[in-house]
């Protein structure tokens, strides 16, 4: 009833053209970004810290030692949010997951709404923790047999998948003629509230020879094979004929008559496959990799061949058609090959990323044939490098040099800021041998560089964060008017 109330509540707002929470974050998220950009703001270094372990950032929190300690960035400087008490080797956290509170749906535990880190230990427990205090919510032991290691979104803030080490067969059982049939297992949970989907094992007699990585996204099985073959199995398929239904902390035959997820039981595997469940679609590529996305649906890959080297191929996932214009390559001639992907703004985008530019690029109709897709370039982002002095003389190179050489300004890498509509690039410089590295801020719209901040620390430092094992890099800035005794933090 309450929740009605509040329902009603916001449906009045609105017909009286008042403003709800969405549009005024908009807002107030427009309002920081022209404040961002005025000239008589400056960034100024207000807190660091180093850690031997990886540092870990996610919507405004920042993780130390093995996701124990975790600080805030709300504030103008980072403040600790919780310390947790230091683990042995075997409880440590192998690997952990940021979930945020669910919207529009009412669930029957209070704290099942809280926003919580999944976080997996080394000896098969799955912890719920809450984000804001570390306090443990819910633990569910897992498996006493199989090792679980990896932690992985098929569906984010949805559906959480974890991933197994790989059995490989040993000298010994290769030299008996043993055959390890299984590769790997994977576990599934809704997260919201958390509850298990099942556990399926992937063997050799139903998936083939050669599986070298298995990963499950938007309800996809996505197996990768040794021969440079990917494959995607419906995992919704799988589900609907040979799943047995779970329930953690109730009891079950499988178990018999043991509690779902208690310790030493674990949770038992429900999910049974004997046969190869319907192929979706299949590819040969470099390095396994392979992205779907874009409007109509596409794919971005590098063919296997040596010609192929250094291109990307954009596809129709419909036909395996390639694109107009869908074959791309900077021709880079550096030490880091330059990368592809479909921009993270959901917009269908691709970006481009080399040494020297990034293209932002966009699928459109082509004008002679509805059927079938244009790559256009929507804008680029260029590296600054002196090539023809004042007068108009070519500079030219004495010495052969790569196109990511430290003595160039060079892209490192690029990440997209979603709250303000931003593309962050760090940009090396070539002064002071490895270089100093800037930040660029770029309005995704139109490429448009809006802010250059330089940083204090050397590329070399910086390299460090950002090769971590998260996708994302985080710096704490805090933007002070030069006129005003004002403040504020991002």
């Amino acid at each position: 009833m309450g929740e009605l109330k509040i329902q009603v509540a916001l449906l009045n707002r609105r017909s009286r053209g008042m403003p709800d929470v969405g549009s005024i974050l908009r807002h107030n998220m427009k309002v920081f970004r022209n404040l961002l950009f005025q000239d008589n703001r400056s960034f100024i270094k207000v807190w660091s810290r180093s850690s031997k372990s990886t540092i870990m950032y996610e919507s405004g929190k920042i993780y130390f030692e093995n996701y124990l300690n975790c600080y805030s960035c709300v504030h103008s400087v980072p403040q600790v949010l919780y310390k947790l008490p230091q683990r042995s080797k075997l409880e440590k956290f192998e690997d952990a997951l940021l979930c945020q509170s669910p919207l529009g749906d009412v669930l029957s535990n209070p704290s099942d709404h809280k926003p919580s880190l999944l976080a997996l230990t080394a000896n098969g427990w799955l912890y719920r923790l809450s984000a804001e205090t570390g306090e443990e919510l819910q633990k569910v032991y897992l498996s006493p047999n199989i090792k679980f290691r990896y932690l992985g979104w098929d569906v984010s803030q949805e559906t959480v998948y974890i991933k197994s080490v790989q059995n490989k067969e040993t000298s010994l059982e290769r030299q008996a003629g043993i055959t390890q049939n299984t590769v790997m297992h994977l576990a599934i949970f809704h997260v919201f509230p958390l509850q298990i989907v099942g556990i399926l094992e992937i063997n050799k007699r139903v998936f083939g020879n050669g599986v070298t990585d298995v990963v499950v996204s938007q309800g996809a099985i996505v197996v990768s094979y040794s021969n440079k073959s990917v494959k995607l199995y419906s995992f919704e398929h799988i589900l609907q004929r040979v799943c047995m239904r779970l329930i953690l902390g109730k009891q079950s035959s499988l178990l018999e008559g043991k509690t779902v997820g208690d310790f030493p039981f674990g949770i038992p595997r429900n999910i049974h496959i004997t046969d190869c469940p319907p192929l979706l679609f299949e590819v040969l590529c470099s390095n396994n990799s392979v992205q779907i996305g874009g409007y109509p649906w596409h794919f971005i890959y590098t063919p296997p061949q040596k010609n192929h080297r250094g291109t990307h191929h954009v596809c129709s996932l419909k036909d395996c058609s390639l694109a107009i214009n869908g074959v791309q390559s900077m021709s880079c001639n550096s030490l880091e090959s330059d990368a592809m992907s479909f921009h993270p703004d959901d917009s269908g985008r691709m970006i481009h990323v080399g040494p020297t530019i990034i293209n932002v690029l966009k699928l459109v109709s082509d004008l002679n044939n509805d059927m079938q897709s244009r790559v256009v370039k929507d804008f680029s982002m260029a590296t600054h490098r002196i090539t023809v002095t004042s007068s108009g003389r070519t500079v030219k190179r004495r010495f052969h040099q790569l196109d990511d050489d430290p003595d160039q300004e060079t892209f490192r890498m690029v990440e997209y800021e979603d709250e303000l509509d931003l593309l962050a690039a760090v940009v090396t410089d070539g002064n002071e041998g490895e270089g100093r590295a800037h930040i660029q801020l770029y309005d995704n719209q139109s490429g448009q560089l809006l802010r250059n901040v330089a940083l204090s620390e050397s590329w070399d430092e910086v390299r460090h964060c950002t090769n971590s094992d998260f996708k994302g890099f985080c710096f704490v800035f805090h933007i002070c008017s030069q006129y005003e005794d004002s403040c504020t933090s991002k």
